[in-house]
């Protein structure tokens, strides 16, 4: 069952399931972020790893090259046309053992081309939530730090997993930062 605002809000405060935790949702004059009535929008931090192909190589997920980002610091990103970055998000998360969370893209940036991938939030998985923010268009696009991204739905079961991420010490545990792929 998707979770409402009022158990997110429960448990952002009890568990500290999202730190910092914004009660409700900002707009005025941003990209929306904070609590919404069935999910949590989550903002993008100020730092960036942009993808360039400066040296030609081939992108292998198991032997990445860590050579094709440029590092950005600042508030607003520009990402070239047909290329990503990779980003992380403003929120930490702890996931409780008996939720998954699904982050799905914001449609401001969807309906200008800009696409963002996220893989599921496992049950008991914790850390900043990396970003890869794909910009399809055949222009520059301008990605704007500190406001919404994307939106983090919840669901919860009625019993704890048998297996979370946590128990099977996945790659990605406790990541603090933006994190390239690993094996």
């Amino acid at each position: 069952m998707i979770k409402s605002d009022k158990w997110i809000k429960k448990l952002a405060m009890e568990k500290e399931m999202i730190k910092p935790f914004v009660e409700d949702q900002k707009r005025d004059g941003v990209i929306s972020f904070g609590l919404s009535s069935y999910g949590y929008d989550i903002r993008v931090g100020d730092e960036f790893k942009i993808f360039t192909n400066i040296n030609s190589t081939v992108v292998d997920p198991k032997d990445f090259d860590h050579n094709s980002f440029i590092d950005f610091k600042g508030g607003v990103c520009i990402i070239p046309p047909n290329s990503f970055a990779l980003a992380r998000s403003m929120e930490y998360f702890k996931m409780p053992r008996n939720v998954t969370g699904i982050v799905l893209g914001k449609s401001t940036y969807a309906r200008c081309g800009i696409v963002t991938n996220f893989t599921p939030l496992e049950a008991a998985w914790e850390g900043y939530i990396t970003i890869e923010i794909s910009n399809t268009t055949p222009l520059p696009a301008k990605i704007y730090a500190n406001e919404g991204i994307a939106q983090v739905l919840f669901l919860e079961s009625d019993e704890d997993c048998m297996v979370s991420y946590a128990d099977k010490k996945g790659k990605y545990q406790g990541q603090t930062g933006i994190t390239l792929p690993r094996l």
